[in-house]
């Protein structure tokens, strides 16, 4: 009797799939992409909240209590009101001005020039007014002229050192071409950022 032989299949080759490690070159890519991004959302953020802080400062509070952003201009009030220092002047009571309190008041009442120094004396006067002498921090002398009712702008609320510079800058003549710029720049700033954070977060999701 014949055998038979046993026909058998040869092997069939198999693919072998091999996964990036986890540590790879894409990998390592992804995650620093992540990284930065992660970095400039927070920087982004840090800034957005910066410019409306200071917008509060300079813009809201004075608007809330009828007060009026000024910028230092010359030495008499330092050490501690230098040059380019923004002062917030509110209107107050002459009652409630008292000594050392900085006054804000025009050189000649009616007219916009304005002065801010110390009150170094408070005079009641027998028809019921009131004068106030005023002198520079870095000043030697008492000013010469009494300050009267009529003339006091306001008293000294709060200052933020150099931002008088940029205050002046907005209140000149090219106010009307900076505030519009400012106002979209910080717009489309803040919706970029709103924007890329929602992506960033549908991203990581997927």
């Amino acid at each position: 009797m014949t055998g038979r032989r046993a026909l058998e299949a040869p092997p069939r080759a198999s693919a072998v799939l091999e996964s990036a490690p986890p540590g790879g070159p894409r990998h390592r890519a992804g995650r620093e992409r992540g990284v930065l991004h992660a970095v400039g959302v927070g920087l982004s953020a840090g800034l957005l909240v910066l410019v409306l802080g200071l917008a509060v400062v300079t813009i809201l509070l004075p608007l809330v209590v009828g007060g009026r952003p000024l910028t230092v201009l010359t030495q008499s009030m330092e050490p501690g009101l230098p040059p380019g220092t923004l002062i917030i002047v509110r209107p107050e009571p002459v009652s409630e001005i008292r000594l050392g309190d900085v006054l804000t008041y025009q050189i000649v009442s009616g007219k916009p020039g304005v002065v801010s120094h110390r009150v170094v004396e408070k005079t009641f006067a027998t028809d019921g007014s009131t004068t106030f002498r005023t002198k520079g921090d870095n000043n030697d002398l008492v000013d010469e002229e009494p300050v009267r009712e009529v003339q006091i702008v306001g008293v000294l609320w709060y200052s933020v050192p150099l931002l008088g510079w940029v205050n002046t800058a907005v209140n000149g003549e090219a106010r009307s071409v900076i505030v519009p710029i400012a106002a979209a720049a910080l717009f489309t700033y803040a919706a970029w950022a709103l924007v890329s954070t929602v992506l960033t977060r549908r991203r990581s999701r997927a």
